[in-house]
């Protein structure tokens, strides 16, 4: 999803369709290259969703990891579509690892995930805290730690398991826990 500006004047042209907090102009194909002409300014990513995670991905995950990512993740990436990254209705930018993502970061911080056996980064906030799941613990808890940390006592958790993590995104209501 993204948004930009466009002169009303443009705009004034194309039906509109109101829904419950925005408008939608249908523009047909055929003025797609006059409306690229009229943007306004910088282009913004809102957010990006992305399709079905496949089966060989979770498995070169689960034998990289030494351990399988909790079922509920593994639904949630399957799913026809998913929140990869943007800026949720709480104000909140997240931004999620496909499995193989994450096995790229754990070889990137091999310090770090020695540090935390049985860590498996799921996201992040943009900086150096990671969203991770501790998958020692069943169900496994979702933390935010630092990518400096060095050991488990310093997560701050997040979630209580993957589930309520998904509502929460999905919902929009995520925000990251900072401790306190």
């Amino acid at each position: 999803m993204t948004r930009f500006d466009v002169p009303r004047r443009f705009l004034d042209r194309f039906g509109v369709i109101y829904g419950a907090d925005e408008r939608e102009y249908r523009i047909p194909t055929s003025e797609m290259a006059e409306l690229n002409e009229h943007i306004v300014g910088a282009i913004m990513e809102e957010a990006d969703y992305r399709g079905p995670v496949d089966e060989a991905e979770f498995a070169e995950a689960d034998q990289g990891l030494g351990l399988p990512l909790p079922r509920a993740w593994r639904s949630y990436l399957q799913g026809e579509s998913w929140f990869r990254r943007g800026w949720l209705t709480s104000e909140t930018y997240i931004w999620l690892n496909t499995p193989r993502e994450m096995l790229g970061l754990h070889e990137a911080w091999a310090e770090a995930t020695d540090a935390h056996p049985g860590m498996a980064i799921i996201g992040g906030d943009g900086s150096r805290e990671q969203l991770v799941l501790d998958l020692r613990k069943d169900p496994a808890p979702v933390l935010l730690l630092d990518t400096t940390s060095a050991g488990w006592e310093t997560g701050i958790p997040q979630a209580g398991d993957i589930g309520r993590f998904i509502d929460r995104l999905e919902s929009g209501e995520f925000e990251f826990g900072f401790g306190g």
